[in-house]
């Protein structure tokens, strides 16, 4: 679900199923192992999500994928009823406790590790028969929640620099659970415990802004493996009562500034600006801090890029998973005109590119550089040059060299890197490159594309 900043963008709907868009300690900051990178299968279903990882995101060298809530929710075609939950069983449109479980294993045998987008700030905004057939109102989840859980603000959240309203509130109308009673902490912690038990690996804690950082930590010292990775949905507004670096002490943060500006730098300014981008332009510690260049909210309020930017989207997704700031999530969603609009064939991918299934996370310049990641993990930036406009080049120590041209027209140029000599495998252009004993080459770039190498990668 998204803060102030998504909330006027998506409209709410009748007051039976209203809703809108929506939008660890640090010793768990990054994702743990050597593989960062997140594909985000936005409302896949879970056995759609065990092929890819089985055909794509474990050969592509893809660390995790995450899954759309699975728990039981309200009824609907729209994408954003998976973000009002009913109930704690996994009974979505996605699929059941069978499928869910089959696609964690799938994925572990790819050595893929699965992170649940998890919902726990509030429930629903009306009333009815959930999607796993479980009675509900607003204030009552039989045999889960009654009207004591809910916090006793029952307005709409309102005024963004008043830390109460932003936290007990409710945020655009969904019944806002009490988290500092202990009932509901019990109660949540249970259903992450029930997650973590089939082989789940970590969280992306949904609206955790809502939640005060104290009770976000309590439930999850109540976790049977309190180090799981946590990643926490805390949108950044300047001034505002309640701040992502509050967060850091029970792990990642998602830094919404990183996405906001590469949408600036990309439309309207110049690559040469990202020299020192990420702690240098204010950010939260690289540790601390989830990346995107979109999700699903901002995708849909227009904050950041989107698939609709073609390759300013490409090229800023590329930059991201070359550069050392940050988690990386790929956002991989579907086509939509109306920004209500569920997925196609209730999750169901019979293949990327068909259906409406955009598939970003296999777009073959994204993909290619989740191994540029993977292989140039922990290595400073080096050779930095720029033409003071839209064209860049860096190294990534002696491991990786990356060149993009945003400029309107191609650019040939020899660059120095720190590369050894030899034979390198442009995984961009799929072809050949050639470093000399002085680490230099010589390339042309057409205009809005990239380059990359790196060790270990020598043919295409």
């Amino acid at each position: 679900m998204a803060s102030r900043t998504l909330s006027g963008a998506l409209a709410l709907v009748a007051a039976a199923t209203a809703a809108v868009a929506v939008p660890g300690s640090t010793a768990q900051a990054s994702p743990p192992g050597t593989k960062d990178v997140t594909a985000v299968l936005f409302e896949w279903d879970f056995d759609s999500v065990a092929k890819e990882c089985t055909n794509r995101l474990g050969p592509a060298g893809y660390g995790f994928v995450q899954v759309s809530p699975p728990a039981e929710h309200i009824q609907g075609s729209q994408w954003w009823t998976s973000y009002q939950p009913v109930s704690y069983k996994i009974a979505g449109r996605l699929g059941d406790t069978t499928d869910f479980k089959d696609m964690i294993a799938t994925c572990h045998n790819a050595g893929v590790k699965v992170v649940v987008d998890t919902v726990i700030n509030h429930m629903s905004a009306g009333s009815g028969t959930g999607t796993g057939g479980s009675s509900y109102s607003k204030y009552d989840y039989p045999g889960l929640y009654s009207a004591p859980d809910f916090d006793d603000c029952t307005a709409q959240i309102s005024n963004y620099q008043d830390r109460y309203n932003v936290q007990h509130c409710e945020l655009v109308g969904l019944a806002d659970l009490d988290t500092g009673e202990e009932y509901v902490r019990s109660a949540i912690a249970g259903y992450m415990n029930t997650l973590l038990g089939y082989g789940v690996d970590g969280f992306r804690i949904d609206a955790a802004k809502h939640i005060p950082a104290a009770d976000l930590a309590a439930i999850k010292s109540r976790l049977s493996n309190p180090s799981a990775y946590w990643k926490q949905e805390v949108i950044y507004g300047s001034g505002e009562a309640v701040q992502p670096t509050e967060y850091t002490g029970t792990g990642d943060v998602q830094e919404f500034r990183y996405a906001y500006d590469l949408k600036r730098v990309f439309n309207n300014e110049n690559l040469a600006y990202l020299k020192n981008y990420g702690e240098g332009w204010g950010y939260m510690s690289s540790g601390a801090a989830g990346v995107f260049v979109d999700n699903h909210d901002t995708e849909r309020n227009g904050s950041t890029l989107s698939y609709k930017d073609n390759a300013n989207y490409t090229l800023a997704n590329v930059f991201m998973l070359a550069w050392p700031y940050g988690a990386p999530d790929i956002n991989s969603g579907y086509e939509w005109s109306s920004t209500d609009a569920g997925p196609p064939n209730d999750g169901t991918v019979n293949a990327c590119w068909q259906d409406g299934w955009k598939c970003q996370h296999a777009w073959p310049e994204i993909q290619s550089m989740v191994a540029f990641r993977n292989a140039t993990r922990g290595q400073s930036v080096t050779n930095w040059w720029d033409n003071g406009n839209d064209a860049i080049a860096f190294g990534r120590g002696s491991k990786g060299f990356v060149a993009i041209n945003h400029e309107s027209s191609s650019l040939t140029r020899t660059y120095q890197t720190s590369l050894p000599a030899g034979t390198y495998c442009d995984v961009q252009s799929r072809s050949p490159v050639t470093v000399n004993g002085s680490g230099q080459f010589t390339a042309t770039l057409g205009s809005n594309t990239a380059l990359a190498l790196y060790s270990g990668k020598s043919s295409c």
